[in-house]
């Protein structure tokens, strides 16, 4: 065999070369993986075209009454059937979409940034600053989410905006819990300690170092807790203390029709579905999206 063949024979090629030439196995995308978070990922995006262009979409206006049509079942004309009221249901459930998924992510938004701030706060700060913070957490995270929002619709009153704050407000403790435990985690790295031993401003570090290594798990945290918003302000409705009518809300929705669920089942059960599509396609989006992408899961992998 000549020299230039024999160098080319790959029982003379090392093995650590070998592997090296090996080409890796291409990974999967994510939506080949999770299947069923590329359907539940769909659905979602349905719902949110639905909210996004529910005026052409509707075949009705949601608010509309026609005593000629009330209660009646699902047909040609009305596909999903009316209300009491005569109103459309498949016009309401369109325009709750926008109502649910406005009143969630906004809420949610509120709670991440009073949670951030929060967090911060009680990570970096020490003593009997840290302990009054801690305890403030405690207090907001010893009620659950529906409780605490009722206590403050209470004071604020009804109307969207107010159940907004309310759940909000609510959402504040779980994400402020989370900005903590991550701001102790990255406080005690070596390149915070260096930072602070090169005389860097206290706020500049908390800027460039700090802030970057919390945020992105708490954008995690929010797509996972969008649907627990919608669940939340659903209930209050639900209960009559949320949106008042006649706002196609889901909640409100469900509750009004609960009086007729015997002879007009479609009246709860329509909206009541809708709810629950939307609640399990964001709630296996969140997880997906969490497994995928928190640091703490894939640090204990």
């Amino acid at each position: 065999m000549a020299v230039g063949e024999a160098s080319l024979d790959p029982s003379t090629v090392p093995a650590g070369k070998a592997a090296a030439r090996a080409k890796k196995p291409r990974r999967k995308s994510l939506f080949l993986r999770r299947p069923f978070f590329s359907l539940a990922l769909l659905v979602a995006l349905g719902f949110v075209l639905c909210a996004v262009f529910a005026p052409f979409i509707a075949p009705y206006d949601p608010t509309a009454q026609s005593i000629e049509a009330m209660m009646a079942p699902p047909g040609p004309d009305h596909l999903l059937g009316t209300d009491s009221f005569g109103k459309d249901i498949l016009s309401r459930i369109i325009f709750g979409a926008r109502y649910a998924l406005t009143i969630g992510i906004v809420a949610v938004l509120i709670g991440a940034g009073g949670g951030l701030v929060l967090g911060l706060a009680a990570g970096l700060s020490t003593g009997w600053l840290e302990w009054a913070l801690m305890r403030l957490i405690d207090s907001i995270l010893a009620l659950p989410s529906l409780i605490l929002a009722i206590a403050i619709i209470a004071i604020l009153g009804q109307g969207v905006d107010k159940v907004i704050l309310a759940v909000g407000i609510s959402l504040v403790g779980p994400f402020s819990r989370t900005v903590r435990s991550d701001v102790l985690q990255v406080k005690t790295q070596l390149f915070i300690e260096a930072a602070h031993l090169m005389s860097i401003p206290r706020l500049t570090v908390i800027r460039r170092h700090i802030l970057p290594n919390v945020f992105f798990p708490l954008l995690v945290q929010i797509t996972v807790r969008i649907s627990e918003a919608i669940l939340v302000s659903s209930s209050l409705s639900f209960l009559g203390i949320g949106v008042t009518p006649p706002t196609p809300d889901w909640g409100l929705m469900i509750a009004e029709g609960r009086g007729f669920v015997s002879f007009a089942p479609w009246m709860s059960g329509m909206p009541g579905m809708a709810l629950a599509i939307l609640l399990v396609a964001l709630a296996i989006v969140g997880d997906a999206v969490r497994e995928e992408f928190d640091p703490k899961l894939k640090r204990a992998q």
